[in-house]
């Protein structure tokens, strides 16, 4: 066991028992359980743990908010309830799913395929940022060996999305993991791919021609059109094609014995779903994809700072609630199809928008205690974690957290205007800066107009917190003081675990 396993323990017995928990992940900052019965949780108990900040119930997940130390205490439960990070999640009853609303289980869906992968795509994608950035400054050329190499570690895992997406889909839509992992390379499978049957060869024909959906047609299968298309990169089709396969081997599992079903299961499950999402799921899922990404071009294109404003304003709510999970795909979609993600690149003040807010808390109040608690919130805050501001200073005093918001819609009505785009899904907070730069052109002019939004999400919050929130009057009425003594002890193991950063 690690160093948090008292705290692990408490928080198995709190959420009902490790024979209560169905499944369990982590994000950057929260433990993220399903619960057979969250009844059985003991809400008051965890927010009254020192070593907890929060506790969330969003997405059909119960969330136990913990901090940037999260992964030490994840790994300290999973030892604890004798849960292993690799196993499926164990089926859900339909009694269970009744009581999910369709947004419930979107989130859930999305945030169940997402989650793992997140923070190994943040760090691919800051090796992406960081090179294209030494490429601007002159430190080497974009031809040389230093720039091929690190641009492969970097780049593999967005031109391979599809095989991630198909284990972590895999083991959301309860498939055998190793075959989303084939159906996701099958996807990426180069004589496969539109670029490569189309090389010095013409079109049989074109389906849907004059619409939207013209596609050249280069081949086919037992007389059937199959549309090649790039799958590389892509999102939609390999999660459609292993919900699909999900099916086939449920059937496939109750027909075939079990003597030989060890290998004609897996085998029948990849022809039919693959034959399928070849011909039918991958071509309308493109369709799909290219659909999304024009109509968030449309609204961006009608009133980017409308847009802007709107999203920077309601970002850091839908970040309370789960609900930002549902625009992770679509910004990864747009950035595969397009090249470039306006989306997620209006609200990148948000963050920094809160940590101005938590400063000027600590400038302006006499409250020594409070003014622990802002230290090492700030810090997190700049580096894009902003849990421990919104949860343990901002959101228990609301004004504050208010003017968090409309800071960051200022910032995004100033990023719309300007038509900024992100180009890699990279780092977040002060390390989300090569985010900005054209991968393709090294053009780092993006980094310039980041810097100038964070100034103006980070003057905004300031400026409106330390003129118009009145501390005397907030601390009076703050009805969890024992609560933020819980919280304060919770900042501090983040700090000290964050010391060296």
């Amino acid at each position: 066991m690690g160093n948090y396993h008292d705290l692990a323990l408490q928080i198995i017995e709190d959420v009902g028992g490790k024979e209560n928990i169905r499944s369990l992940a982590h994000c950057i900052t929260r433990l993220r359980f399903k619960l057979k019965d969250e009844s059985k949780a003991n809400d008051q108990s965890l927010i009254d743990n020192p070593g907890v900040v929060t506790v969330m119930k969003s997405g059909g997940q119960y969330q136990v908010v913990i901090g940037n130390h999260v992964p030490q205490v994840y790994a300290d439960v999973c030892e604890a309830a004798g849960i292993s990070s690799d196993a499926q999640p164990q089926p859900e009853a339909a009694e269970e799913k009744e009581h999910m609303s369709p947004l419930d289980t979107l989130i859930d869906l999305i945030s169940g395929i997402f989650q793992p992968i997140l923070g190994v795509l943040c760090a691919a994608g800051m090796i992406k940022g960081f090179n294209a950035l030494f490429v601007a400054m002159g430190l080497y050329s974009g031809t040389g060996g230093e720039y091929l190499m690190f641009n492969a570690v970097g780049d593999a895992l967005f031109r391979f999305l599809p095989i991630l997406l198909g284990y972590t889909s895999a083991k959301k839509f309860n498939v055998k993991p190793f075959v989303g992992m084939l159906i996701g390379a099958a996807l990426c499978y180069p004589t496969i791919q539109l670029s490569t049957v189309s090389s010095g060869a013409e079109p049989l024909y074109t389906l849907f021609a004059g619409t939207f959906f013209a596609s050249p047609v280069y081949f086919t299968f037992f007389g059937i059109p199959v549309i090649a298309m790039n799958y590389t990169s892509t999102v939609i089709p390999v999660i459609l094609v292993c919900w699909a396969a999900s099916y086939f081997q449920k059937w496939f599992t109750n027909i075939i014995p079990e003597i030989v079903g060890n290998f004609l299961v897996p085998m029948c499950t990849l022809l039919c779903s693959l034959v399928l999402g070849f011909i039918v799921i991958g071509p309308v899922a493109t369709f799909l994809s290219n659909l999304i990404t024009a109509a968030m071009l449309f609204i961006m294109n009608y009133s980017p700072i409308v847009a802007g404003a709107l999203l920077g304003v309601f970002w850091q709510v839908l970040v309370i609630f789960g609900l930002h999970w549902g625009l992770i795909p679509v910004a990864i979609n747009n950035i595969a199809t397009t090249g470039s993600d306006s989306l997620t690149a209006l609200i990148y003040g948000a963050s920094f928008a809160q940590t101005a807010v938590v400063l000027a808390i600590f400038c302006k109040t006499k409250d020594k205690k409070l003014k622990d608690l802002c230290i090492p919130a700030a810090i997190s805050g700049f580096f894009g974690v902003t849990e421990p501001a919104i949860y343990g200073v901002t959101l228990p005093r609301k004004q504050p957290f208010y003017f968090s918001c409309i800071a960051a819609g200022i910032s995004g009505a100033y990023f719309g205007a300007m038509h900024f785009a992100k180009y890699i899904f990279g780092g977040l907070g002060i390390f989300g800066l090569p985010n900005f730069i054209n991968t393709t052109t090294s053009d780092s002019s993006g980094i310039v107009t980041a810097l100038i939004g964070i100034a103006i999400a980070m003057t905004a919050g300031f400026l409106l917190t330390f003129f118009f929130w009145k501390p005397e009057a907030v601390e009076k009425t703050d009805n969890k003081p024992e609560g933020s003594k819980q919280v304060k002890k919770a900042l501090e193991t983040i700090q000290t675990e964050n010391a060296g950063v």
